[in-house]
């Protein structure tokens, strides 16, 4: 008989809850539900399990903060809760929260090749480092190394360390984003807000006035190139993408692949095939030769994170995944 294990994806807007199949990790019955209509995840959980035919005793839920201990507190949300309450409240023998790029970094052992668009490199090395990113809200950073026949996900807060410019027009951001927010990190620049940071920078350094545009308005209007503001915007965007993975790249010499995953970018995948990111990631002086041959991969499939939660739970459950 088919075991099946609670997952779920939380941000700070909506809960994407499913289930998976503990035999072989596949994804099933995924309903997304407003974080804004519920006082509590747990509240989320109980409607979704009450739906389910089948018996859940076990669970993993990605949650878009930091995860320190038991207490587990929403950055973009008002949602607050303890583990093992929650645990005892659902009457599971067993519930992991993790980090949501936790959770990104394990799906990439399940995924396919058709879950994949490769940018530049050569063929990913077999149980070398891995380095994932992706740009939302914010700017989530994991990397993945394959240790005694487990694979251990290392999250961190990398979306926050400085932003490197590595060009004169990236100075001339730079300079113009101190202005604005003193400490300048990379998530500044590379996330929706950081779209708009970057438009707003480029008109600012010409001693013009911004308009006040959203995200899918710069991107809008750099496709349908009614905007040269916005053009630049996003082509650097693509170009400083490259260079933060490139980072990562020399940071754990990353053989095992570049992953990039997020809600953005597939907004724009066809102006993204064409730009400057392989450059950018590339562009690292004399350690050129040392990321040439490591393959940057776009992330396609559509629920990663729930993947990613169950091949978590998986592991954490005995298997080998």
């Amino acid at each position: 008989m088919t075991q099946y294990a609670l997952v779920g994806d939380v941000g700070g807007t909506n809960a994407r809850l499913a289930l998976c199949n503990l035999d072989n990790g596949d994804i099933s019955h995924a309903k997304t539900y407003s974080g804004l209509d519920y006082p509590s995840l747990e509240a989320v959980i109980q409607e979704y399990l009450k739906a389910q035919e089948a018996k859940i005793s076990a669970g993993c839920i990605a949650i878009a903060c930091p995860i320190t201990g038991d207490w587990v507190a929403m950055t973009n949300h008002t949602w607050a809760f303890s583990i093992a309450e929650m645990k005892k409240n659902l009457g599971f023998t067993h519930l992991e929260i993790i980090n949501d790029f936790t959770a990104v970094s394990m799906a990439i052992p399940m995924l396919k090749a058709e879950h994949l668009i490769q940018f530049g490199g050569g063929k990913p090395i077999d149980g070398k480092p891995v380095a994932v990113y992706g740009a939302g809200t914010g700017l989530g950073v994991a990397h993945l190394v394959h240790v005694d026949k487990r694979w251990v996900s290392l999250p961190g807060e990398g979306g926050h360390a400085d932003f490197a410019p590595n060009s004169e027009e990236e100075d001339v951001i730079l300079e113009q984003l101190r202005t604005e927010f003193g400490h300048v990190s990379a998530e500044r620049v590379l996330s929706g807000p950081g779209l708009v940071n970057l438009y707003r920078a480029i008109v600012k350094a010409d001693s013009r006035q911004p308009e006040n545009l959203q995200p899918k308005d710069v991107t809008e209007r750099a496709l349908a190139d009614s905007c040269t503001d916005c053009r630049r915007a996003l082509s650097l965007f693509c170009v400083i993408m490259g260079r933060f993975g490139g980072n990562l790249a020399l940071t754990l010499s990353t053989a095992g692949g570049v992953y990039i995953a997020g809600g953005i970018v597939p907004r724009f995948l066809d102006f993204f095939k064409a730009s400057g990111l392989r450059g950018g990631f590339e562009d690292k002086g004399r350690l050129k030769d040392f990321v040439q041959d490591i393959p940057v991969y776009l992330i396609t499939h559509e629920q990663p994170g729930l993947l990613g939660s169950g091949a978590h739970l998986r592991q954490a459950m005995g298997q080998v995944i």
